[in-house]
């Protein structure tokens, strides 16, 4: 892409920060440029975040049910997919699922209990907690 034609939309997810890109200057070497956004791009994270907000409100239904562990609502609540989770923690992604099973959950050992809280900036007794909504941070 050419300097003068990085996008310069304001995008509301850049929180009125500007995003560097690399672009391709007269001479044809790349060099950094501000952009304040693109629409394309905002739509998108958009999109993804009204996503991974539903994740977080199905995830807390279910764990409210009994149907899953509060880690699931967790992981969706920072953001997270298992995927994500698996490479933080160094754990594999089955056998982060397995823990979403919540008889599995609730006899985890206490340090792997603390790996993920760490992962997820909770305290191993919040970890093991829902909020009364599913919308509390």
């Amino acid at each position: 892409m050419k300097k003068d034609a990085v996008p310069q939309e304001i995008a509301v997810t850049y929180g009125g920060q500007r995003k560097l890109l690399y672009a391709v200057d007269e001479r044809g070497e790349y060099g950094g440029v501000h952009s304040a956004g693109w629409e394309v791009e905002t739509t998108a994270t958009l999109a993804a975040v009204t996503e991974l907000n539903r994740l977080r409100d199905d995830a807390w239904q279910r764990a409210r049910a009994g149907e899953t562990s509060a880690l699931e609502y967790h992981m969706y609540r920072r953001r997270m997919e298992p995927a994500t989770l698996a490479a933080a923690t160094g754990l594999w992604r089955w056998r982060i699922r397995r823990h979403f099973n919540p008889a599995r959950f609730s006899r985890l050992a206490p340090r792997l209990l603390r790996r993920y809280a760490q992962v997820l900036d909770l305290s191993p007794a919040e970890l093991q907690q829902l909020p009364t909504r599913p919308d509390i941070d």
